[in-house]
């Protein structure tokens, strides 16, 4: 099937069939999903060129050292305007992504979803205006922060199960471990990830 074929396929699908067909699975920490980050990242890079100013980053539990996690790699990707961000979904459309949700200020594309389930190698991209990166905070927070990281784990293992087939529930099940540890990380931090200065996107190596 083309991409295409694969979205509208996808698309007809209700929200129960999709979650039996892309369950919750937690695996170990791989070290695989560096790579595969930054494999995916040059794929990226390579599709924006000249399109807009951009800042790429490795998010979610896969960026986080030693913990269980989906066997899929988070991305975000940050761009400086509305009209920068439905130009770059719309480019990643055409490099295989796959659109799943469209809200303001936002689009989430996936990349290795497929009518028969889950491909060797799994993405979530989450396409932002920048500034809206609380994941680059908690990220940070619990890798810099061990026994934080292993509490956050220890939730995801206890709801696992219970949510294996009900995405939007696993995800309210873990939200107020992962706000509270946000605000904490940025009141320490501050704008470690804040506004470009004198024309400079910041890196996420800048912290």
């Amino acid at each position: 099937m083309s991409v295409a074929e694969d979205e509208n396929s996808l698309s007809s699908m209700s929200l129960e069939e999709l979650w039996e067909l892309f369950p919750i699975i937690l695996v170990e920490p791989q070290e695989k999903w560096e790579q595969q980050y930054q494999a995916m990242r040059a794929r990226i890079e390579d599709a924006l060129g000249n399109v807009a100013d951009s800042r790429i980053s490795h998010v979610g539990s896969t960026a986080i050292s030693g913990i269980w996690a989906k066997d899929i790699v988070d991305i975000l990707v940050e761009v400086g305007s509305d009209d920068d961000l439905e130009m770059v979904a719309q480019v990643l459309g055409r490099r295989g992504f796959i659109r799943m949700r469209t809200e303001p200020h936002r689009v989430s594309l996936n990349y290795g979803y497929t009518p028969q389930g889950f491909a060797e190698n799994v993405y979530h991209l989450h396409v932002r205006i920048f500034g809206d990166n609380d994941e680059l905070y908690f990220r940070d927070y619990l890798n810099e922060n061990p026994e934080v990281a292993q509490e956050y784990q220890a939730v995801k293992l206890s709801i696992w199960k219970q949510y294996e087939h009900d995405r939007d529930a696993y995800t309210e099940a873990k939200a107020a471990f992962v706000r509270k540890c946000t605000e904490e990380a940025r009141r320490i931090y501050g704008k470690r990830y804040g506004e470009c200065e004198q024309g400079r996107w910041p890196s996420e190596n800048d912290a």
